[in-house]
């Protein structure tokens, strides 16, 4: 894993303006890459490509930029590509030569073989910037789901790019400014698939490749999609389950085995769910030594999980190591770090556990960890998509505000393209609503004319969605918005890259997703069980308790649930809501603010409370985010 920048300016050609740009963009991801850094400039084409590097495979000789001997071609990546050997050993049969033996190494000849089809041929977590200058052409390529983050910007002097919005903005061109169409959706959780919380940078698609091609003085630019989470139009729901068990099961062990490749050691993340405890069953079995587990425990039993992961620890003999996380964790100095990090809003300080998280796994001398996430994006895990399919069981629990509508909503937008308005959605409609009455009278005005609800309908493409199943069109628009938006971004790769460190999503691999859209909906969540597949593929595996537990929300305790973390809030508020601030952004009322602020403190109802936590984090940050990047205020200290 690595950090990747760089920009195409045409008109500018000038070699000091060049350096001097490129080394202001590569100083703000030296967090993902502090082991080595390098670039490459095609001067006379004003051509600037900049990496840093986090070294994991081939430690001695993974420089990048990667470029062929005469010069005409150049790349660098951020990410791990598996089954890299095998595909070096194909190349070398056929004449074709890597330059090394890092991973990274064989995305130039597979380009000089088969040109953009050579994206079929990746397999892993990546974001690859390929230069080909005898075409002169620019090709950006992010991986399927998203995994790795690639940003860019593009305006009447080029096009620039970089792992983090952070370095596109170092970027003399482009101009920090948070904007207020994002700034909405920040509100209600759910972005916009492609865009960012500041004006004029987007991000690329997963499964998306952007072609830039210059013709004359100018950059013709196109986006093409390579691949996608698809769903097959029927099913059959008479089938025997047992062939999908075990293709699961293959298809997991073989993506975790892929995934323990590396020249450092590999961990697990470990919690007290079924998808970190059946990565670390099989890791177990995979790997000659004892694995290490890293789990963190919160200050609050109806949220923590701890105990469980414990047991998982010692069934399988690994290593673990216990990170317990207060109020004096979650809040103050690593909230304003973690938000920096996250580039956006988070509704939860999950993130900030992720943060201290992936810093303990460093201290440790890990570089790398295997994790849990899209298991439940592909097996029907999360409660919304059992809502969507079997309807209402239960009020949620301590779901409810966050991940769960405690009243049944419907959008006309969503309507048209679903039949149905994904009950995932839902409680982020009623969060916008709690934002309405302190927001600014330019945000009140914008809604009258922009719908953001709507907005997010719109992204998805219609053709995936009709005439698929319910639970399928639950699973994919969740997947295609808040997947990348939210858990590959600031709940992964930006918490974990933070502290130089990358994780390994194995459910995530193409070949388990594939296959586990073809799985049928009475298979992926049967007799009312959630992820049945995998828990029968992973029965042996999973300890008796876990694997007949219903799914655990994984989040940290929200502030009301306790006063000193009340206390801990009500801190960040006094300094960074005061009324010129407020002001300055100009997004909220301050007096309204205020005042909701004082009534939610007082708030009784739970699922409300818990709603109020939400709306007073995403306000803090925006306020941070403006604070950080807008004013260009320095970061605090972390103990």
């Amino acid at each position: 894993m690595c950090g990747i920048t760089g920009f195409w300016n045409p008109s500018r050609t000038n070699e000091r303006e060049l350096r001097f740009s490129l080394d202001r963009m590569l100083d703000v991801l030296d967090h993902r890459g502090p082991d080595e850094r390098g670039s490459r400039f095609f001067q006379e084409r004003g051509l600037a490509m900049g990496h840093t590097r986090l070294s994991i495979i081939g430690l001695a000789c993974g420089h990048q930029p990667i470029e062929t001997d005469d010069g005409d071609y150049a790349v660098t990546v951020n990410g791990e590509l598996y089954d890299y050997k095998r595909i070096r050993t194909a190349l070398a049969c056929e004449d074709y030569k890597c330059d090394g033996k890092s991973d990274s190494a064989i995305t130039l000849p597979l380009y000089l073989k088969h040109d953009l089809a050579m994206v079929d041929h990746l397999r892993g977590e990546f974001a690859v910037v390929l230069y080909d200058d005898r075409k002169e052409r620019l090709i950006l390529i992010r991986d399927r789901f998203g995994v790795k983050p690639l940003y860019y910007a593009v305006n009447d002097n080029g096009i620039v790019w970089g792992s983090e919005v952070k370095s596109i903005l170092q970027h003399p061109d482009i101009e920090p400014r948070l904007c207020p169409k994002a700034a909405v959706h920040q509100m209600m959780q759910v972005m916009v698939p492609g865009s960012t919380a500041f004006e004029g940078v987007d991000a690329l698609l997963p499964g998306h490749m952007l072609v830039v091609q210059r013709n004359g003085d100018s950059l013709e630019v196109q986006t093409k999609r390579w691949w996608d989470f698809e769903f097959p139009e029927s099913h059959d729901e008479n089938a025997d389950p047992e062939p999908f068990v075990q293709g699961v099961q293959d298809r997991l062990i073989d993506a975790v085995a892929a995934r323990l490749e590396a020249d450092v050691s590999v961990g697990c993340y470990l919690s007290g769910g079924i998808d970190s405890c059946s990565i670390i069953g099989l890791a177990t079995t995979l790997q000659q030594s004892p694995v290490k587990a890293f789990t963190i425990a919160f200050d609050s039993d109806e949220y923590d999980e701890s105990n469980i992961a414990k047991r998982m620890a010692e069934r399988t003999g690994a290593e673990q190591e216990l990170l317990r996380l207060t109020e004096k964790e979650l809040y103050g100095p690593a909230f304003e770090r973690a938000t920096w990090h996250a580039e956006r809003t988070f509704y939860n300080t999950l993130a900030v556990a992720k943060w201290h998280m992936s810093r303990r796994v460093r201290a440790c001398n890990y570089k790398a960890v295997i994790t849990g996430e899209g298991s439940d994006e592909l097996f029907g895990g999360y409660p919304f998509f059992k809502r969507d399919w079997l309807g209402r069981d239960d009020e949620g629990g301590i779901f409810a505000g966050a991940i769960l509508a405690e009243e049944d909503l419907q959008h006309s937008a969503w309507q048209d393209l679903c039949g149905f308005t994904p009950s995932w959605i839902q409680p982020w409609m009623l969060v916008l609503k709690r934002f309405e009455p302190i927001l600014s009278s330019s945000l009140t005005d914008l809604l009258r004319e922009y719908d953001p609800v709507g907005e997010v309908a719109n992204a998805i493409d219609p053709a995936q969605v009709r005439g698929r199943h319910r639970l399928d069109v639950s699973q994919y628009t969740w997947s295609k918005t808040m997947l990348e938006g939210q858990i590959l971004t600031w709940g992964g790769d930006r918490m974990d890259m933070a502290n130089s460190m990358e994780a390994r999503p194995a459910f995530l691999d193409h070949h388990v997703a594939e296959y586990a859209t073809t799985i049928p909906p009475n298979i992926r969540i049967r007799n009312g069980v959630e992820k049945w597949v995998l828990r029968e593929a992973m029965v042996n595996v999973l300890p008796r308790e876990l694997y007949e537990r219903k799914k655990f929300a994984f989040m940290a305790p929200p502030a009301h649930t306790d006063p000193v973390k009340r206390a801990a809030v009500q801190e960040m508020i006094d300094h960074w809501l005061t009324p010129s601030r407020v002001d300055s952004v100009g997004f909220f009322q301050h007096d309204k603010l205020m005042q909701f602020i004082d009534d939610a403190w007082k708030e009784t109802d739970g699922t409300i409370a818990r709603r109020n936590d939400i709306v007073m984090n995403h306000v803090l940050q925006l306020h941070m985010l403006h604070g950080q990047y807008v004013e260009g205020l320095p970061l605090p200290a972390v103990d």
